[in-house]
């Protein structure tokens, strides 16, 4: 699996380009919200020769989507996201003035996920943690094969997704993080929605939320 990461937008965001050598790629989390980041974006699918199968959201937040109608536009990809967090999605253009930002009209998304499923993309495959607490639709991302996890918001390094936003939980959130990806291989590398990459076993060991 060859991952491509991006810091996008005033929020600090991550977004992903998961790909392998098929060509087939998955954009995650697409944050870009200015014609620079909108470019890097592009120039890394062109130079790569990628195809981009589908836009996939960790959550609905506002952070995480503000280059959705940019891809969808460019690569006429679908939008997937867990039914959940369907109302923040929909709700995009307030959220975007509340932060002083504009977003275009939001593409319908064409496929909801669920705990369980299984996301293929040429030889790789995601697996789809539903991990709500952060918002009611959080979603991890995870390569069993490649010991790879994508949580968005769910877990950072050293730390955990802020749960007083619509539709957070707390307990809901570390419930969810201990029974769904603190069981992982303690090797598997994360890949957060913000911040520095780590690993499931450093955060068993050192993270003071869990």
């Amino acid at each position: 699996m060859k991952i491509k990461s991006f810091v996008f937008n005033s929020f600090q965001e991550n977004t992903f380009v998961v790909h392998d050598a098929s060509g087939e790629a998955f954009i995650i989390d697409p944050g870009c919200s200015t014609p620079d980041e909108e470019k890097k974006l592009r120039e890394y699918v062109v130079e790569n020769h990628l195809h981009p199968l589908a836009v996939v959201l960790t959550h609905g937040h506002i952070d995480h989507i503000l280059g959705v109608p940019f891809c969808v536009n460019e690569w006429h990809v679908p939008v997937w996201i867990h039914p959940a967090d369907g109302f923040l999605y929909r709700q995009a253009a307030a959220y975007a003035q509340i932060f002083g930002l504009t977003i275009s009209s939001m593409p319908d998304p064409e496929r909801m996920l669920d705990e369980g499923e299984v996301l293929r993309c040429g030889e790789e495959c995601l697996e789809v943690l539903h991990v709500p607490g952060h918002s009611p639709g959080g979603i991890a991302l995870y390569s069993r094969a490649g010991q790879v996890l994508f949580p968005g918001d769910i877990l950072f390094s050293g730390s955990i997704g802020r749960s007083d936003l619509p539709g957070g939980d707390h307990q809901l959130l570390v419930d969810g993080i201990r029974r769904k990806l603190l069981v992982l291989p303690e090797s598997t590398v994360v890949w957060p929605g913000h911040g520095p990459s780590t690993t499931i076993g450093e955060e068993k060991t050192g993270n003071p939320y869990l």
